[in-house]
């Protein structure tokens, strides 16, 4: 194993001096420039000392060795006596606890397994510096702090730091197919190759993990919630044995998607009922073998009942009894259930939004203590912007958890700039009133309002076999921002910003200014060029790339006529008491606010409100002027951005300045395609003139509605 580190590190050096493909990600270690910094840092790399050995501290060894070469030009210094010429001091609490005082040992064992203090320590008259943790894993976590604030220009040697991450989980779900297929990808295929493994190790591998670990990711999901039995089989868990042995070292564990129906296809079973004997039996045997291939298996996603996926319901089960069947054959062996709470049925005739709530809801407490509902940041499916799902404060007495998505499944998918972190921030920010009355999603997923203690973060995973990872190499911000967030829910995403920039492009200021500005501006346009103030479900069907608000056929909720309900009257889907009453759902603080179309946050008003066109808002305008507004103001947001990054072509690398800005071109085709077919439409209905203020809408309707895209990521094909 410390072969192939060695090998896969130094392969990563020696490419460096290739043209800038984005491969590196954050971790590329821009050469330092401050000559105070390069002073203090450079005395500090003449002497590092490991008060112990493990795995981990090899992987750290060898990222010293990178960061030393990239930033200063010069190898660290490792010494074998700790006293000699050390500078540097690295271990656990208990390794130096010789060394520390009663007090330090305190303050570092109050920071929990995966936390780490930083700073200067006076021993026998001579300060070193130290990082510290109750583990060797919140060592390596305490390096990348350390090597982040150098990268940010942040770094004070005289300085304490310490942190631990306030979410337990903080995983990443791959919805990779066992065929290297991903669905919803946008970034080439699956950096899986189930085939080769698990004679053949690709190096891919170990820089995904060491990316994950420098944001303190500390488990992941390998397969497609969609899942396939085959997962599960003696001949995969080798496979998945090869990946969970390799990501051991940097603290993250191995979780796989587990399909219901498991007991009938590879257990020769003739049910999967979850109270039948054989099957609680089954479940317990085939967990059992995995834990004797990963011993730390960190437990089983499942998505049940949910867009044709097998599931308790089946038998006439509720979700409580089907994920409890699992969660007791993974209790013996510390392993956790999450239970997606993503459910809707065509056969109840309510709103989608209230599913989730009608289904969950008064399961609650029926749960098992090891088991995690995992519930998306909204109730209908990861749009451009939703109000935060219901469900978080409907469960006092059950884990919940976060799952974002980080792949722009509708939010332009690789072509598109869309920086997710103001989203995230805007959702975790987001005042839930339940169950204490201060009470912030964040501090529900958090345990800091709810209480509870298995707390989760997950992001459904951007990354595939693109050399820069996530397809459009700025996407790469939000992979960075997902591990920031999932650490710290209350980190803001301009600070998220600050870092990610330097850390990618370094410290020109020009550079610096315009990129952070591009990325904070980015998600707003891409919400008013494409669904503003609260418009949904209104993109292209089955691949979802584009507008489609004109999109009927089969199931009403896969439809966007279903959620934006134009007509001659007016725009928006009707969730208060004297609709579908989803807004009921909410508490009544909320409940109050939202129900009065004058009151309710503008970015939310047609998400709960069917109003007429010409309906004032603040601004003094009408509804429909206010829409025709938006839709230009993201087009022209979009055409700034690409500008912008123009400005830059002397300050960024050509190769990554050529790729970002051919896709910022195509952006701003794709701005002006949304504005001008979903106004178009939506006129049909209205009547009105668009607003002379605005830049008018082009192109013909019914070509816009014949647009068609057998290529586009997520088509299946037909074949």
């Amino acid at each position: 194993m410390k072969y192939l580190l060695i090998l896969f590190l130094s392969i990563s050096v020696a490419s460096s001096a290739r043209a800038n493909d984005g491969y590196g990600l954050w971790l590329d270690y821009s050469p330092v420039e401050n000559s105070q910094l390069k002073q203090d840092v450079s005395q500090l790399f003449t002497g590092f000392y490991f008060f112990g050995k493990s795995p981990t501290y090899e992987i750290i060894r060898d990222e010293l060795e990178v960061a030393g070469q990239k930033m200063l030009g010069s190898s660290p210094v490792f010494s074998t006596e700790r006293l000699a010429q050390t500078q540097v001091w690295l271990g656990t609490r208990d390794e130096l606890s010789q060394v520390l005082g009663l007090q330090t040992q305190a303050q570092i064992r109050e920071l929990g397994e995966d936390g780490y203090w930083r700073g200067p320590i006076v021993f026998q008259g001579k300060t070193y510096y130290a990082i510290i943790g109750n583990r060797s894993i919140g060592v390596l976590y305490g390096v990348f702090d350390w090597l982040r604030s150098i990268q940010t220009d942040t770094f004070d040697p005289k300085t304490e730091n310490s942190e631990s991450p306030k979410v337990k989980l903080r995983m990443l779900n791959h919805w990779d197919n066992l065929d290297g297929t991903v669905e919803r990808g946008y970034a080439g295929f699956s950096i899986w190759n189930w085939h080769k493994l698990p004679g053949y190790i690709d190096r891919r591998y170990i820089d995904y993990a060491r990316a994950n670990a420098s944001l303190g990711i500390n488990a992941v999901s390998l397969t497609n919630v969609n899942a396939n039995a085959r997962i599960l089989t003696t001949d995969f868990m080798k496979k998945a044995r090869v990946l969970a042995d390799l990501f051991r070292p940097y603290g993250i564990r191995v979780f796989l998607t587990a399909r219901f129906s498991a007991p009938i296809e590879i257990g020769g079973l003739k049910t999967a009922d979850p109270l039948d004997p054989g099957v609680i039996d089954f479940w317990k045997k085939k967990t059992d073998e995995m834990y004797s291939f990963i011993p730390d298996f960190g437990g089983y996603l499942v998505k049940a009942n949910s867009e044709g996926q097998p599931g308790p319901h089946e038998y006439g089960r509720d979700h409580a009894q089907g994920a409890n069947v699992l969660a007791d054959a993974l209790a013996p062996h510390g392993g956790v259930v999450i239970w997606r709470a993503f459910v809707y049925s065509h056969e109840l005739d309510e709103d989608r939004h209230k599913h989730a709530n009608l289904e969950f809801g008064p399961l609650d407490g029926k749960f098992r203590e090891n088991l995690i509902i995992q519930v998306k940041n909204g109730a209908i499916d990861f749009m451009p912007r939703e109000p935060f799902h219901p469900l978080f404060g409907a469960m006092p007495k059950t884990n919940l958890g976060m799952e974002f998505q980080i792949t722009q499944e509708y939010l332009g998918q690789a072509t598109q700039l869309v920086y997710l972190a103001p989203m995230w921030e805007e959702v975790f920010g987001s005042k839930t009133y339940r169950p204490i009355p201060a009470s912030r999603v964040g501090g529900i997923v958090d345990g800091t309002d709810s209480g509870q203690k298995l707390t989760l973060v997950a992001g459904v995973s951007n990354i595939g076999t693109d050399r820069n990872w996530t397809g459009h190499m700025m996407a790469q911000s939000n992979w960075y921002a997902f591990g920031r967030l999932a650490w710290n829910p209350d980190l803001s995403s301009e600070e998220i910003a600050d870092e990610w920039v330097k850390m990618t492009f370094g410290q020109d200021p020009k550079a610096f200014a315009a990129i952070k500005e591009m990325l904070l501006e980015s998600r707003e346009a891409a919400v008013n060029y494409m669904m503003p103030l609260g418009l949904h479900h209104i993109m292209g069907w089955d691949h979802h790339y584009g507008p489609g608000p004109w999109v009927t056929g089969g199931r009403p909720d896969w439809t966007a006529p279903y959620y934006h309900q134009a007509d001659s009257l007016g725009i928006g889907f009707d969730r208060t008491a004297s609709g579908s009453d989803a807004l009921g759902q909410y508490a009544p603080e909320i409940v109050k606010a939202w129900s009065d179309p004058t009151q309710i946050p503008e970015k939310y008003l047609l998400w709960f409100h069917h109003l007429p066109w010409d309906f004032e808002l603040h601004s003094g305008r009408t509804l429909w002027d206010e829409i025709g507004l938006h839709y230009d103001t993201g087009v022209k947001t979009a055409r700034k951005m690409e500008e912008t990054w123009n400005s830059l072509e002397s300050e960024i690398d050509p190769e990554r300045f050529e790729h970002v800005r051919q896709l910022l071109a195509i952006q701003v085709q794709e701005a002006e395609w949304w504005r001008n077919a979903c106004l178009l439409y939506f006129q049909t209905f209205a009547k009105r003139p668009f607003p002379a203020e605005i830049e008018q809408p082009t192109g013909d309707l019914e070509d816009y509605k014949k647009r068609s895209f057998p290529t586009a990521p997520g088509i299946k094909p037909k074949w």
